[in-house]
């Protein structure tokens, strides 16, 4: 058994050069034969798995696909996109997009992060750009598949713009998932922040069925402890972070 799904309009409105019939095409297939000679040529394809083949083994393979018929056509798109390195569009604002980080993206990130005033409260990009260039693509095909969320690119709808970064993460010894957001200085003090991270503590808790969500700033970081509170957050801490820093730790119910 083969069957293609047709991604070539979402490739082409990405951007992808090559989005002919095997560039555009995410291939589902349950036979060895089949997968190996699709792999070979180089195309999109992920094995299915059912009763009568649950003996094979497609072991190189990243994704599989199981219940075809059941599947819905977005979680194809995520797989499509996942292997054709083509972002998602995780969610809109009335002024913002929030899509996930590509490469193309590191030199707005660079720009951005040239400011003193962002790398006061926040950790910095890495000083070399291959260094950093590794970081986001190694970010995209572990934290994003894996989780389902991350750290994402927020982008000015007008514009077009690159203005900052918002998302959700995982901290090494907590269980709560954690908001984290950074707003360029040309576009600070505009309710940016405040509409971006808004639309994802939703997303968290309606798509993502998150119960709780924490925040770490830094005492002096005045600006984003009082967009904490705005945003529901009550301060329940302080944490001792591996940086060596001593941070307010802010929770939010997302179940009230």
């Amino acid at each position: 058994m083969q069957k293609e799904y047709d991604f070539r309009d979402i490739a082409a409105k990405q951007g992808m050069k090559d989005t002919g019939r095997d560039g555009g095409v995410l291939y589902v297939t349950d036979e060895m034969d089949c997968y190996r000679e699709l792999k070979e040529r180089g195309c999109y394809v992920v094995p299915y798995l059912h009763e009568g083949n649950r003996g094979v083994t497609f072991s190189d393979a990243r994704y599989v696909v199981e219940d075809l018929q059941e599947i819905e056509e977005e979680a194809l798109e995520r797989i499509y996109r996942r292997m054709a390195g083509l972002p998602w569009n995780i969610c809109e604002t009335k002024r913002c997009l929030i899509r996930e980080t590509t490469e193309e993206d590191l030199d707005s990130f660079y720009e951005i992060y040239r400011e003193p005033s962002i790398t006061k409260y926040m950790e910095g990009l890495y000083s070399d750009r291959q260094e950093e260039l590794a970081y986001i693509k190694n970010y995209r095909e572990y934290v994003y598949a894996f989780y389902g969320y991350g750290m994402w690119t927020v982008l000015e709808k007008d514009s077009g713009r690159v203005i900052g970064r918002a998302g959700l993460s995982e901290r090494e010894g907590f269980t709560i998932p954690e908001l984290g957001f950074v707003i360029g200085l040309p576009w600070q003090r505009q309710g940016y922040a405040y509409e971006v991270c808004v639309a994802i503590l939703q997303l968290a808790k309606e798509e993502l069925e998150m119960e709780r969500v924490q925040a770490f700033v830094l005492e002096q970081n005045v600006a984003s402890a009082k967009l904490c509170g705005r945003l529901g957050f009550v301060k329940s801490g302080k944490e001792h972070l591996e940086d060596g820093l001593w941070y307010d730790r802010y929770e939010r119910n997302l179940t009230v």
